[in-house]
């Protein structure tokens, strides 16, 4: 596979003659258990998606395995990986040539269809798409101008990851509040950071830490920012106290390969990318899930954001609307698909799907865990399609830095950075640094 281009897979081939299809497929059903009407042409579909080698190879099976089912149904296959994916889909979108049916980032609802048009309303397949397996909650993400324009597959949310083994070796309880972070610090005394990250989860967790300090959210869903210039300097502070204290590494110098030797005690990532502990965790260290920081451990959650890993839509220009559904359906619901992708693009959020892989013992680790502590909160904020604008993270990283190594005053960086978040933070996110690592992620 080549960067930037897209591999099509074409569908058997169908014959021109009377078949059978499904008009109302229920999850997990095979074909002579589902209610069938006599259609007299056969359908040609097609179906794109982003990801790695893995990720091609399952799907184009499962894909097989659809069209078994439903021989009248032929599915052409265009995948790549993120940066291809995301520049021809920019293209299709504009001039109306995507495909039927679309694995979506979020932030593109907002960028395609502020006003809900610019996708298909699953709402109007119900009596094809099964919606049962999903909460409202879940479907929310979806929703734009009251139409459901994609489903999540999954959900994401930065998520504490800590070495128990290393914790209990200096006589430390795993952490729930910010304090209990700096306390673990001193009792390191520099041997290990209890904590480390990248730079977008640093942003998320100095956001969240100010956040409680200040009472109010970051920015509403349209992306208007709340925080003034004295909010950006509690962010700026915290960032210099993790750093002077040991709490943490400077994002700069984050290094994974530390968590497998046992440098680094904890880690700030996505659900998804629970993986990262897998070396450690071979290595003999127990990792458990702590709640998100708070001043209190009674206000754990507050300030912390779910987002969907990926979604699926359907393309409001499709010729057959209730074929597209059926595949969608297959896509998210159905035992073969659920089989074939286990937890690949992150816990199933189909309650159909994440049933089959707990029958057949294929949930848990510390991704399932991960999952777990995030829906211990059902009310997670949803997080705005403009809070990860790169350009944005990065000039805060860069603000940090002066305040860092004091090349600057610290309430001018301030002011400089809530004029940037304010002239921009309404324009778009930019998801691509994440949906980058998601989609080159080895699992």
């Amino acid at each position: 596979m080549q960067n930037g281009i897209f591999f099509p897979h074409k569908g058997k081939a169908v014959s021109a003659v009377t078949f059978l299809i499904a008009a109302s497929v229920m999850a997990g059903c095979t074909a002579d258990k589902a209610d069938v009407t006599e259609l007299a042409d056969p359908v040609e579909l097609t179906l794109s998606w982003w990801g790695n080698d893995a990720r091609h190879e399952y799907t184009i099976e499962a894909v097989d395995e659809f069209e078994d089912l439903y021989p009248g149904i032929s599915v052409t296959c265009n995948y790549t990986e993120w940066s291809g994916y995301q520049t021809r889909s920019n293209v299709q979108m504009i001039s109306g040539t995507e495909a039927d049916v679309m694995q979506i980032n979020y932030a593109w609802i907002e960028q395609f269809s502020p006003d809900g048009n610019g996708y298909y309303d699953l709402n109007t397949l119900g009596d094809t798409l099964d919606l049962s397996a999903f909460g409202e909650y879940e479907l929310g993400f979806g929703m734009q101008n009251g139409k459901l324009n994609a489903i999540p597959i999954a959900m994401n949310v930065q998520t504490p990851y800590i070495n128990k083994t290393v914790y209990d070796k200096y006589g430390l309880d795993i952490p729930s509040t910010w304090e209990d972070y700096f306390t673990a610090a001193k009792a390191m005394n520099g041997e290990v950071y209890p904590l480390s990250m990248a730079a977008k989860p640093a942003f998320f967790f100095i956001v969240a830490y100010a956040e409680q300090q200040c009472g109010k959210s970051f920015m509403e869903h349209d992306g208007s920012l709340n925080f003034t210039a004295d909010d950006f300097k509690i962010m700026l502070d915290f960032y210099c106290r993790l750093i002077n204290e040991k709490v943490m590494p400077q994002v700069e110098y984050f290094d994974r390969t530390q968590l497998d030797a046992g440098k680094y005690a904890g880690l700030i990532a996505w659900l998804s990318d629970a993986n990262y502990c897998d070396k450690a965790i071979a290595g003999g260290s127990e990792f458990v899930i702590a709640d998100y920081p708070a001043k209190q451990e009674s206000e754990s959650g507050e300030g912390w954001y779910a987002k969907p890993a990926t979604m699926y839509a359907i393309s409001k220009n499709t010729a057959h609307p209730q074929e597209a559904a059926m595949l969608l359906d297959f896509l998210l619901n159905s035992e073969e698909m659920a089989g074939l992708q286990g937890v690949e693009k992150g816990i199933p959020l189909s309650t159909k799907a994440r049933d089959h892989l707990s029958e057949n013992d294929m949930l848990g680790g510390m991704q399932y865990s991960a999952f777990e502590k995030m829906e211990e909160y059902d009310d997670l904020p949803v997080l705005s399609p403009y809070f990860e604008n790169d350009d944005l993270i990065d000039e805060f990283r860069n603000s940090c830095n002066v305040a860092l190594y004091e090349r600057g005053d610290i309430d001018e960086e301030a002011q400089k950075l809530f004029e940037l978040f304010s002239k921009v933070s309404g324009n778009g996110g930019d998801d691509s640094a994440d949906e980058k690592d998601e989609s080159s992620r080895e699992s």
